[in-house]
C-alpha cells in the first residue's frame, strides 16, 4: 500500500512538472503566430506601397515615351536581386541591348533566330513549342519559388521569361543564386528545371560568323565616313583659299562699335559714327529751333560744322583728321544734352521720316543726273580719238594720189572669200575690230574687209590702214557720201531727216533741256541716229551687188575666235543669222514696238524673241529674192511720226526680218559688256565675239574696267599718234 501511494505521488509530481513546461511552449507559439501575422501585414503594406509607386512611375514613363524599357527594368529589380539585374544589363547582344518583348516578335530576320530551322514548318513548330513551354513555366513558377500568383502578376506582368534565353550559359549559376534569394529557400534542382532549356543554349558557328560580318560592315562604314569627312574638309580648305585669292588684299568697309578689337586701319566705323551723329544733330537742331532753344541750337550747329570739317571727303578711318576722336566725344556730349531736354519720340520719328523722304528724292535726282551724263558721254567723241582722227587726216592729204589706194582690189568682189561689212566713223574702234579678227583667223589671206565711213573721217580711216595694213588680209575703205543712189527720193530716212518736224526735234533751240523734260527722249537724240552709216545695213545688196553672203560687224565688238565657220551655216531659207537675246520677259518685241498701234498689233507677236545686231550673217541672194529693202522702206515710211517705234535701227530690223531670222548658237555672240556688270567671265571667254553694246563703250572713261581688258589688248598703244594723243 505504501508502495502504491508513493507511486501516485510521483505521478502527480511528474504531471505538475509537465504542465509547467507546456505553458512556455504555448507562449512561444502564440508569439510566433503574432510575429508571422505582423510580418504578413507588413509585407502586404509594403507590396501595396510598391504597387502605388510603380503606378506613379509608370504614368511618368508613359509621358516620357520610353516607358516599356523603364517598366521592364524596374520590375526586374523587384523580381530578381541586384546581381541578376546587373547581369542582364551587362549582357549586350551585337545588335543592341536585350529586348524583354523579343519572344513576342514574329517579324524577326534570320539573324535573330537562335536555332536555324531546317525549313519553315520546323521553325514554326519549334517557335510554337517554345511559346507553350514559356507559358507553362510562367504558370508553374509562382508555385515553385513560393510567391503568390497575384503578387507575381502585379510585379512582373510585362516581363517575359523568354528574355532569359539571351543570357550567356556561363552566367546561369549567378541567375540561379538570385532566384534562390527571391524564392526563399527553393532548391537548386527546382530552379534548374525552370531553366533547363536556357542552360543548354550555345552560340552556333553560323551566328558567330554573322556577328563577325556585321562587325566588318560597321568598320568599313566607319572608315568610309571618316574618309568622306577628310575629303569634305579638304574641299572646304581649297574653297577658302580660292575665295581669299578672289577677294585679294582690298580692305572691305565695316561698322562695328562692339568689336573694337577687330577694327583695322582700313575700317570705316568712325566715319559712319560721325555721319550718324550728324543725322541726329540735324534732328535735334530742328527741334531746338522750333522750341526757341537757341542755346542748344547754336551748340549743335557748332559741333556739326566741326564734325563735317573733320569728315571731309574721307571714306576710311585712316583718312580722317587725328582730332576725330575728340570731336566725336564732344558731339556725343552735345547730343546727350539735347536728348535730355528735347527728346520726344513722336517728333524725332517725324523728323527722321522727313529726312528719309528727302534723301530718297536726292537719290532719284542723282540717278537721273547720272543717266543724263552717261548719255551725254556716249554721244560725245573723246578728245584722244578726235586728236587721232585729225592727225591721220592731215597725213592722208599730204600723201601723193598714187599712195592713197589699197592693193588687191581684185579680191573685193570674189564671192569665194570671207567678206566683212563694217560701217563706222571711229578709227580706233574699227582698228580693234579688224586687228582682233585677223589675229584670230586661220587663213587671214582669205578675209576681205569692206569699211564705210563718213566724209569727215574718210581720210583718217584710210590713212590708219595704209600705215597699219591688216597683214595678208584685204581691206577697202569707202565714203558714204559717194553713194549717189542713196538720196532722199529713194531712202525714206533721208526724206524724214529733211522734214521740218525732224529738224525741230533735233535742232530746235528752245527744246527742253531740263532733266525732267528731256530725260525720256535723251537716248534717241543721239547723233548716230541722224547718220546714214547707221541705216546703211538695210542696203547691203545695193552696196555689194556681186557678193552672195556677208558678215556684218559693229564697231563696238571684239573678235576672239575664227569666224569662217559662219559662212558654212545653213540658214534654212532665212535671210539673217543672229543670236537671240530674249529671256523670260525681256528683249521681246513688245519692248521695242508700240503694240497699241493696230499696224503693229495685227502683224507681229508681242512675245516674239528679239535678236541682236553686232554680228549678223546675211544671205544676199535670199535678201534680193524677198526684197528685204522694200519691206524696210514700207515700214520706215509708216513711222514718219515715230508712232510705231522710236528712232534707231533695231526696231525696224526686227520688223524687216520678222520670221526671216535664223537663231545662231549663243556662244557666237555675247552681249552686255557696255551696260551689264553681271556678265559671266566664263561666257566671255567661250564666246567668239564680245559686244560692248550700251553706253559704256570701252574707249570711253565711263567704261567698265572689269571688261575693258578684252578690248585694250588689241589696241596698238605703242603707235606714235596714240602716245601723242594720250590714248591709254
Amino acid at each position: 500500500m505504501a508502495f502504491k501511494r508513493g507511486s501516485s505521488k510521483e505521478i502527480l509530481h511528474h504531471r505538475g512538472r509537465n504542465n509547467n513546461y507546456r505553458l512556455p511552449v504555448k507562449s512561444v507559439l502564440v508569439i510566433s503566430v503574432l510575429v508571422f501575422m505582423l510580418f504578413l501585414a507588413n509585407r502586404v503594406a509594403k507590396i501595396k506601397s510598391t504597387a502605388d509607386q510603380k503606378k506613379n512611375l509608370l504614368r511618368q514613363q508613359l509621358r516620357t515615351g520610353d516607358w516599356r524599357k523603364l517598366t521592364a527594368v524596374e520590375e526586374l529589380e523587384d523580381l530578381f536581386p541586384k546581381e541578376v539585374v546587373d547581369l542582364i544589363v551587362a549582357n549586350i547582344h551585337d545588335s543592341g541591348p536585350l529586348n524583354l518583348n523579343l519572344d513576342r516578335r514574329t517579324d524577326l530576320s534570320s539573324s535573330w533566330v537562335w536555332e536555324r530551322p531546317v525549313d519553315q514548318s520546323i521553325g514554326k513548330k519549334k517557335s510554337d513549342q517554345r511559346r507553350k513551354t514559356k507559358n507553362d513555366q510562367q504558370a508553374n513558377l509562382p508555385r515553385q519559388i513560393g510567391i503568390s500568383f497575384e503578387e507575381l502578376e502585379q510585379n512582373s506582368k510585362d516581363v517575359s521569361l523568354k528574355s532569359l534565353q539571351h543570357i550567356n550559359a556561363s552566367n546561369n549559376e549567378t541567375l540561379v543564386t538570385g532566384l534562390k534569394g527571391v524564392g526563399g529557400g527553393v532548391k537548386h534542382k527546382d530552379v534548374a528545371n525552370v531553366l533547363s532549356n536556357h542552360s543548354q543554349i550555345e552560340e552556333n558557328p553560323a551566328k558567330i560568323q554573322r556577328r563577325q560580318l556585321r562587325q566588318r560592315r560597321r568598320e568599313k562604314r566607319l572608315t568610309g565616313l571618316l574618309q568622306q569627312d577628310d575629303e569634305e574638309a579638304t574641299n572646304l580648305e581649297n574653297a577658302a583659299i580660292m575665295r581669299s585669292k578672289v577677294v585679294g588684299s582690298a580692305v572691305l568697309g565695316k561698322y562695328s562699335i562692339w568689336r573694337r578689337e577687330f577694327d583695322s586701319d582700313g575700317s570705316d566705323s568712325s566715319i559712319k559714327l560721325i555721319r550718324d551723329q550728324l543725322i541726329m544733330g540735324r534732328v535735334y537742331a530742328s527741334i531746338a529751333r522750333s522750341r526757341n532753344r537757341l542755346d542748344i541750337y547754336n551748340d549743335l550747329m557748332l559741333h556739326m560744322k566741326q564734325s563735317q570739317r573733320v569728315l571731309g571727303e574721307a571714306s576710311l578711318d585712316s583718312d580722317i583728321h587725328h582730332s576725330a576722336p575728340d570731336k566725336i566725344k564732344s558731339m556725343g556730349r552735345a547730343l546727350s544734352t539735347a536728348r535730355e531736354q528735347l527728346h520726344d519720340c513722336t517728333i524725332v520719328t517725324k523728323k527722321l521720316r522727313a529726312m528719309l523722304q528727302s534723301a530718297e528724292e536726292q537719290v532719284r535726282t542723282l540717278k537721273k543726273q547720272s543717266t543724263f551724263l552717261s548719255q551725254l558721254a556716249a554721244k560725245t567723241v573723246p578728245k584722244g580719238v578726235h586728236c587721232l582722227s585729225m592727225r591721220l587726216t592731215i597725213d592722208y592729204h599730204m600723201l601723193p594720189p598714187q599712195k592713197q589706194e589699197f592693193p588687191s582690189k581684185e579680191k573685193l568682189e570674189d564671192p569665194s572669200l570671207y567678206h566683212y561689212a563694217l560701217f563706222s566713223d571711229n578709227v580706233l574702234a574699227t582698228s580693234v575690230v579688224v586687228n582682233s579678227t585677223i589675229l584670230n583667223a586661220k587663213e587671214p589671206e582669205k578675209h576681205v574687209f569692206h569699211l564705210v565711213t563718213d566724209r569727215l573721217n574718210f581720210g583718217a580711216m584710210k590713212m590708219w590702214f595704209l600705215e597699219n595694213p591688216p597683214g595678208k588680209a584685204t581691206i577697202h575703205v569707202e565714203n558714204v557720201d559717194d553713194f549717189k543712189w542713196l538720196n532722199s527720193s529713194y531712202c525714206p530716212v533721208l526724206k524724214q531727216l529733211e522734214s521740218v518736224a525732224m529738224k525741230e526735234y533735233y535742232f530746235k533751240a528752245d527744246h527742253p533741256t531740263t532733266l525732267a523734260a528731256g530725260f525720256s527722249n535723251l537716248k534717241y537724240r543721239n547723233p548716230k541716229y541722224l547718220s546714214m552709216l547707221n541705216h546703211l545695213r538695210f542696203y547691203l545688196p545695193q552696196v555689194y551687188p556681186k557678193l552672195d553672203k556677208i558678215l556684218f560687224l559693229d564697231d563696238d565688238i571684239v573678235v576672239q575666235k575664227d569666224l569662217t565657220a559662219l559662212w558654212s551655216v545653213n540658214l534654212q531659207g532665212k535671210v539673217n543669222g543672229a543670236v537671240e537675246t530674249c529671256g523670260e520677259s525681256f528683249h521681246r518685241f513688245d519692248k521695242y514696238l508700240n503694240f497699241s498701234n493696230p499696224h503693229i498689233a495685227h502683224n507681229f507677236d508681242p512675245n516674239a524673241c528679239g535678236w541682236a545686231y553686232g554680228m549678223n550673217v546675211f544671205d544676199l541672194k535670199e535678201w534680193k529674192k524677198r526684197d528685204i529693202t522694200g519691206i524696210y522702206h514700207k515700214w520706215q515710211s509708216m513711222n514718219e511720226d515715230r508712232v510705231l517705234w522710236k528712232l534707231g535701227t533695231l526696231p525696224p530690223g526686227l520688223i524687216t526680218f520678222y520670221d526671216l531670222t535664223f537663231p545662231l548658237n549663243s556662244s557666237w555672240h555675247v552681249l552686255g559688256l557696255g551696260y551689264n556688270p553681271s556678265v559671266e567671265f566664263s561666257d566671255i571667254e567661250n564666246s567668239a565675239v564680245c559686244h560692248y553694246n550700251g553706253n559704256m563703250k570701252p574707249w570711253l572713261e565711263i567704261a567698265m574696267s572689269k571688261y575693258r581688258s578684252y578690248w585694250t589688248k588689241y589696241v596698238k598703244f605703242d603707235h606714235p599718234y596714240l602716245e601723242q594723243c594720250n590714248i591709254s
